[in-house]
């Protein structure tokens, strides 16, 4: 019986083709606009785990994020490793600035100053170089995403920077995860960085600290806040009041709703439209089907079978769509790190099943209704 239910949906090839179209164009939807959502919020956290060595982040009490901080004293540095349970602790200054190029460009970049001695602050791997050029005169890292619209045509290694009247030479490429705003980074020494941003009297962004014991981080970020009355979150918790920031802050959410919500409405509208047309043209077969003993519970299998045909089929069509667009962007340092979390092809699923469902429901009704002798009328 349940073969018989497949022939008679794959009959019609017309309609069986707009089923699953609908809903692989639904599940595209949704599937692309929500992994685009997710890996775009969390570069709300991508200063944050740019520094991959620093169990908790010290920073002045109004600070909200990497790119929202107001600067401390630099007294705030030996508050902060006086504490019991630190380790290490390590000055960091993020500062925005304006960059000529010899060729007359002007760039806004984000000056990122780390540590002289230790180089904490740095991205953990290098496409081109090594940390080590920071120690030479006047040297920048840029990282690689800024590389390609700063360079697009070729090397930037070498090239001399006008930075606030100061010399800049780029001397390594870091492969770093792009920010929100893919705005172009220059790491340099903090000792260098306060010549390249000159400002005012407090310049100390952030304290990185390192934990004697990392498993009590969160403790620890307690005992810093108690002991020097600064805001001193661990490493999680500040990536999340960066991707919190995006999501209170931009239109982004809202967005990117509507979107998925469009593709929700698109696929009932599609499929329960094709479904409806499929079972009025095939009502005489079922009612044939229900004059020789199909009872209404062997049709309802019938009905579930053709739509989880229709769902799988589409399903997998819309997810496939959606790593192929993933991949063949992958080039472009715009996408760059982009994935699909796992838990975003599961909520696709569980709009197809909806949509399937309530479409498939409602196109039901009108096989139940039928009386087996209008077959023969």
């Amino acid at each position: 019986m349940l073969w018989i239910a497949i022939r008679m949906l794959t009959g019609d090839a017309q309609k069986f083709y707009g089923l699953v179209f609908g809903i692989a164009f639904s599940t595209l939807l949704i599937t692309q606009q929500l992994t685009i959502f997710v890996n775009l919020i969390e570069r709300g956290a991508s200063g944050t785990y740019n520094v991959s060595n620093a169990d908790i982040w010290v920073m002045d009490p109004v600070s909200r994020t990497t790119d929202v901080a107001y600067a401390m004293p630099a007294t705030a540095l030996d508050k902060v490793r006086s504490v019991p349970g630190v380790e290490w602790a390590v000055p960091h200054l993020r500062s925005q600035a304006s960059v000529r190029t010899k060729d007359g460009d002007l760039e806004g970049v984000a000056v990122i100053g780390v540590d002289d001695a230790t180089l904490i602050g740095l991205p953990k791997r290098m496409l081109e170089g090594s940390p080590d050029v920071l120690s030479q005169p006047d040297s920048v890292i840029i990282d690689d995403v800024g590389m390609t619209r700063m360079f697009p045509d070729g090397s930037p290694i070498g090239e001399r920077l006008e930075l606030n009247d100061q010399r800049a030479v780029i001397r390594g490429i870091a492969d770093a995860i792009p920010s929100f705003t893919s705005t172009v980074v220059l790491y340099t020494k903090y000792s260098q960085a306060l010549n390249y941003v000159p400002g005012t009297r407090n310049r100390l962004s952030f304290v990185l600290v390192g934990a004697e014991e990392p498993a009590q981080a969160k403790a620890l970020s307690e005992r810093i806040e108690r002991e020097t009355g600064l805001k001193a979150q661990t490493r999680d918790e500040f990536a999340q009041d960066g991707i919190d920031f995006i999501i209170e802050n931009t239109g982004i959410p809202l967005n990117f709703g509507i979107t998925v919500a469009l593709g929700f409405i698109v696929g009932v509208a599609i499929v329960g439209l094709t479904f409806s047309l499929f079972i009025r043209d095939n009502i005489k077969q079922f009612g044939a089907l229900k004059a020789i003993g199909v009872t209404n519970a062997k049709i309802r299998r019938m009905v579930a079978v053709q739509a989880g045909l229709v769902g799988l089929t589409g399903y997998g069509l819309g997810v496939l769509g959606t790593v192929i667009f993933i991949w063949s962007f992958s080039a472009d340092p715009t996408f760059k790190g982009f994935y699909i979390p796992w838990q975003i092809p599961l909520i696709s699923a569980l709009a197809v099943f909806v949509i399937l469902a309530l479409t498939g429901w409602l196109a039901l009704r009108n096989v139940l209704k039928t009386e087996p002798a209008s077959v023969f009328r």
